[in-house]
């Protein structure tokens, strides 16, 4: 059976993912929480998922380094400069860094893309729900939905991304990205890139209905990164979609 060590594993996919990867049948799953000392687990461990919080993730990711190990990333929320030491890592071990780990989603940065680059004088708006306790803002997959747009347009986006709007803001430019996030309830997850022009508008939509699937894909992702060389990584890896 292939060992998996989940960081965060008291957390909301932390825990979802044990569970599951219990039920399987295929994992021999540990387990580490705030306050704990994981070193040990990791080094005897085949992979190490990362499902606490984004101040936490560095300190995972340096053990798996010095273990090599390969990483898992499944928390959203970190800086430019935290990215980058991910990335960095990625030239000495196998690093994975999904926002979201659905199949659904990873299709749907694919789907962005090919729409994007045939709609090139179309609005692009993006909107993301979310329950309640959800921590940051936008979502990660919407931020990596923008990051998409922004490629394909040869765009800047943080000269053009525009979060929400709020009092007299002007017409909007052709060259702006808009994301919005939603807050309330339950809501598992829901993306939505909205693509208007002139008489009449396209959207693309995700709708998650189950976190079952974020584990699923989490434990998908895990047991693919065990035998790949030091590199960057994304779900669309996994998923054979290069977008």
């Amino acid at each position: 059976m292939t060992r998996l060590h989940v960081l965060g594993a008291g957390g909301r996919l932390g825990s979802l993912v044990v569970r599951v990867a219990e039920r399987s049948g295929t994992w021999r799953v540990t387990g580490s929480g705030r306050g704990d000392e994981p070193e040990k687990l990791i080094a005897e461990s085949d992979v190490v998922l990362d499902a606490s919080q984004a101040d936490h993730t560095l300190d995972g990711l340096q053990m798996c380094m010095t273990h090599k190990k390969p990483f898992v990333v499944g928390t959203t929320g970190h800086s430019a400069q935290q990215v980058r030491q991910i990335r960095a890592a990625a030239a000495e071990i196998p690093v994975l860094h999904a926002p979201n780990f659905s199949v659904g989603v990873s299709l749907l940065y694919w789907l962005t893309r090919q729409v994007t680059a045939r709609l090139a004088d179309f609005d692009v708006e993006i909107i993301e729900l979310h329950h309640r306790l959800k921590k940051d803002a936008p979502s990660g997959t919407a931020q990596r939905l923008a990051e998409v747009v922004a490629e394909v347009r040869q765009l800047e986006l943080a000269d053009t991304a525009r979060y929400g709007r709020f009092g007299l803001t002007g017409e909007r430019t052709p060259q702006e990205i808009g994301i919005h996030a939603v807050r309330g309830g339950d809501i598992v997850g829901e993306h939505t890139v909205l693509f208007a022009s002139e008489g009449e508008r396209i959207e693309l939509t995700h709708r998650a209905s189950s976190r079952e699937t974020f584990a699923r894909g989490a434990l998908r992702a895990s047991a693919w990164i065990v035998d790949k060389p030091p590199g960057y990584y994304q779900m669309q890896d996994v998923l054979g979609l290069h977008v």
